[in-house]
């Protein structure tokens, strides 16, 4: 059993199937990391009700009408108040600040439906399909403020077959994340506290 467990705020804009793989992953013995926070942009977001039944402490702040430094700043005070040391992006659609990203250094994580540095930003999947390739797969990085461009920690390969669509390609790079993510931040806490200690 570690004896500090790395804790973790996820942020979130929607169902949270990540964010579930992360929190589920957490429980089970010697995971070094334990979530603290799920915080959303979107009130309504169905991650946020999960993450309740669970007994995980939840908040959210829409982002609407609000400047970016300015919502970064309110999301960044619930992460403190939590006493989180990472913060964990799973479908979180907001791009933080440079500011931001730039204090949380080498603590901020996020998890890139491509084979980076292979199709930074949207349609990853019509993109692979569209240019033949033979695997699409995801990838969890570092987060800097030039998007999706951090170190990459780990990825997974997952075949692209014949006839597949962005869609049903989508549905089983999904599950390789879930598989993939809660390995790599275990991995990536673990390592630091090894540095730390």
């Amino acid at each position: 059993m570690p004896e500090h467990k790395a804790k973790v705020a996820i942020f979130i804009s929607g169902g949270g199937t990540n964010m579930a793989a992360l929190l589920y992953a957490s429980r089970l013995p010697d995971c070094p990391y334990e979530i603290v926070l799920v915080a959303s942009n979107n009130p309504d977001a169905g991650g946020l009700e999960l993450a309740e039944a669970e007994g995980i402490a939840t908040f959210a702040q829409s982002h609407k009408g609000m400047e970016r430094a300015d919502h970064d700043a309110v999301m960044e005070r619930a992460v403190l108040d939590a006493g989180a040391e990472y913060i964990v992006l799973a479908g979180y659609m907001r791009i933080l600040s440079k500011v931001f990203v730039t204090r949380w250094a080498g603590r901020i994580i996020n998890i890139h439906p491509s084979l980076l540095p292979k199709y930074k930003g949207l349609d990853t999947h019509t993109r692979a399909i569209e240019a033949g390739d033979s695997h699409g797969g995801a990838t969890v990085h570092l987060v800097t403020p030039e998007l999706d461009s951090g170190a990459i920690m780990e990825q997974v390969k997952v075949a692209i077959m014949p006839g597949d669509t962005p869609d049903s390609l989508a549905e089983r790079v999904k599950l390789a994340e879930h598989q993939l993510y809660p390995r790599a931040l275990a991995a990536y806490v673990a390592r630091h506290a090894r540095v730390s200690a």
